[in-house]
C-alpha cells in the first residue's frame, strides 16, 4: 500500500513539475533543493543580525526570515515552477537597516511599510509589462555598478563588524587591533570560509559560519548556546507592524526609499533569473518562459516578508548551486521551502551567531557581488565616471540610495556633454529630475 502511494506521488510530481520532460527525477530535485538551502542558509543568521541593529526583535526576525524564504520559494516552485529559491536579500537588508533606519532616522515599522508597498508596485509592474521598459531605460553599466557597489558596502559592514576596520579621528577609518580575540575569530572565519569556497563546497558560506561559531565556543570567545532545538519564537514583535505605518509613507523621503527598494529588487531579481535560467538551459531565444510568473512570485514574497517582519525578499543567485547539482524544476524550490520551515525550530543557535561570525559571510558575499565591476566599460568615461561614483558613494556615504542617485545624476549630464543625448532613454531623464530633487531637498 505504501509503495503504491509513493508511486502515485512520484507520478503526480512528474506530471505537475514536468520532471521527465526536464530530464530529471524526484531524487535529483531533492538533492538540488537541499544543496540550494545549504548554499543560502547563512541568511537565517545574517539577516537577524543586520535588522537587529534597528531595534527589531532578533528572534522574531529569524522566524520572519525563514518563513519569508519558505513562502517565496514555495510560490516560485509551485507557480512559476523554477528551481529558484528566495529569501530576504543581502544589500537590501543593509539598505533597510543602515540607510533607511539608522541614517535617515525612519522607524523600522515605517521601513517595513515601504517594503510592502515596493512589493505591490513590483507586482503591478510585472503584471502590466512596464517592468521591461524601466529595465531597458537604466544603462547596463549602472546596473553592474549598483550590484558591485552594494557588494563593497556589505563588505565594509563586515570588516567593521569584525573589528578589522575601525573609526579614526585622523583618517575617518583605520586598521583595528588584529590581536583582539573577536577580530582573530573573524579573520579565522574569512580564511575557513574562503577555503570551503575555493574547494568548491556549495554551502561554503554556511559551513564557514558553523566552523567559525564552533571555534568561538571552543576558545571561549563566544558563550555556548543553551540548546540547539526549541519552540518557535514569537513572531508578534514584527508581524503586521508594517500596516500601522502605512499613513507615514506619503512623504518625498519615503518615495525615494520605496523607489530605491524597487530599483534594487528589480535588477537583482532580473539578473538572478537570467543567470540561473541560462545555467539551467531555460532561455528560449534569449527569453525566459513564464518570466512574469517568476517576477510576480518575487513580488508576492516581498509583500509576505514585509508582513511577517523582514526586508525585501528576492531571488537568490545561490540557486545556481542547486542547478549545478541537477535541479531543473520547481520541485527543488519546494524542497528548499520545507527546509526553511524546519529551520525555525533552531533559534537557540542565534546566540552563537555574533557579528564576528557573520562578518566573514558579509565580506565574501561582497566579493561575489563585486565581480560585476569587470563588466563595466571603463574605457568609455561617459560610462566609467557615473559607474565609479555609484560604486564609491555607497560605502563612503554609507548609503545605497546615495550611490544610485549619484549614478543617475551624472550619467545623463555626461551623455549630453558627449553629444549622445539621443542615446539616453526618456525615463532616465525623468529619473535624473527625481534624484536632483533628492539631492536638493532630502539630503
Amino acid at each position: 500500500m505504501g509503495r503504491s502511494r509513493t508511486a502515485v506521488a512520484r507520478r503526480n510530481a512528474d506530471q505537475y513539475f514536468g520532471l521527465s520532460a526536464a530530464g530529471t527525477t524526484v531524487r535529483t530535485e531533492v538533492v538540488g533543493g537541499v544543496t540550494t538551502f545549504l548554499a543560502m542558509a547563512y541568511i537565517l543568521f545574517v539577516n537577524p543580525q543586520i535588522l537587529g541593529t534597528t531595534g527589531m526583535d532578533i528572534s522574531a526576525v529569524f522566524v520572519a526570515t525563514a518563513l519569508a524564504a519558505a513562502l517565496g520559494s514555495l510560490v516560485m516552485g509551485l507557480w512559476a515552477r523554477y528551481p529558484i529559491a528566495l529569501a530576504p536579500g543581502m544589500g537590501l537588508n543593509a539598505f533597510f537597516a543602515f540607510t533607511v533606519v539608522l541614517v535617515m532616522g525612519i522607524p523600522w515599522e515605517t521601513a517595513l511599510a515601504g517594503t510592502f508597498v515596493s512589493g505591490i508596485l513590483f507586482f503591478i509592474l510585472a503584471v502590466t509589462g512596464v517592468r521591461g521598459a524601466i529595465v531597458n531605460a537604466i544603462p547596463l553599466h549602472l546596473k553592474f555598478a549598483t550590484g558591485a557597489g552594494i557588494g563593497l558596502f556589505i563588505a565594509f559592514i563586515g570588516l567593521r563588524n569584525a573589528g578589522i576596520v575601525v573609526e579614526s579621528e585622523a583618517t575617518l577609518v583605520g586598521l583595528g587591533d588584529l590581536r583582539r580575540p573577536e577580530t582573530l575569530l573573524a579573520i579565522f572565519g574569512v580564511l575557513v570560509t574562503a577555503a570551503f569556497l575555493i574547494r568548491g563546497f556549495k554551502g561554503g558560506v554556511f559551513y564557514g559560519m558553523i566552523f567559525t561559531a564552533a571555534a568561538g565556543v571552543v576558545t571561549g570567545v563566544i558563550a555556548a548556546p543553551a540548546g540547539v532545538v526549541s519552540a518557535v519564537p514569537s513572531l508578534a514583535p514584527t508581524f503586521g507592524a508594517a500596516f500601522g505605518s502605512i499613513g507615514e509613507l506619503f512623504t518625498a523621503q519615503m518615495a525615494v526609499v520605496i523607489l530605491t527598494m524597487l530599483f534594487v529588487d528589480f535588477f537583482d531579481t532580473s539578473g538572478t533569473l537570467i543567470a540561473v535560467a541560462n545555467q539551467a538551459g531555460f532561455l528560449r531565444n534569449g527569453e525566459l518562459p513564464r518570466a512574469n510568473k517568476a517576477l510576480m512570485a518575487d513580488s508576492v514574497a516581498t509583500m509576505g516578508g514585509a508582513v511577517l517582519g523582514t526586508s525585501t525578499t528576492t531571488s537568490y543567485i545561490e540557486s545556481s548551486a542547486g542547478v549545478s547539482a541537477g535541479a531543473r524544476t520547481g520541485l527543488a524550490s519546494v524542497v528548499t521551502a520545507v527546509l526553511f520551515v524546519l529551520s525555525i525550530f533552531f533559534s537557540p543557535l542565534l546566540a552563537v551567531v555574533t557579528p564576528e561570525v557573520t562578518a566573514p559571510a558579509l565580506i565574501l558575499v561582497g566579493v561575489f557581488m563585486a565581480t560585476a565591476l569587470g563588466d563595466i566599460e571603463w574605457s568609455k568615461l561617459e560610462y566609467a565616471i557615473p559607474a565609479f561614483m555609484t560604486v564609491a558613494a555607497m560605502p563612503l556615504t554609507y548609503s545605497i540610495a546615495n550611490g544610485i542617485a549619484f549614478g543617475l545624476f551624472l550619467y545623463p549630464i555626461l551623455m549630453v556633454l558627449k553629444g549622445r543625448w539621443r542615446d539616453v532613454h526618456p525615463i532616465t531623464y525623468a529619473l535624473f529630475v527625481v534624484v536632483t530633487a533628492y539631492f536638493i531637498w532630502l539630503m
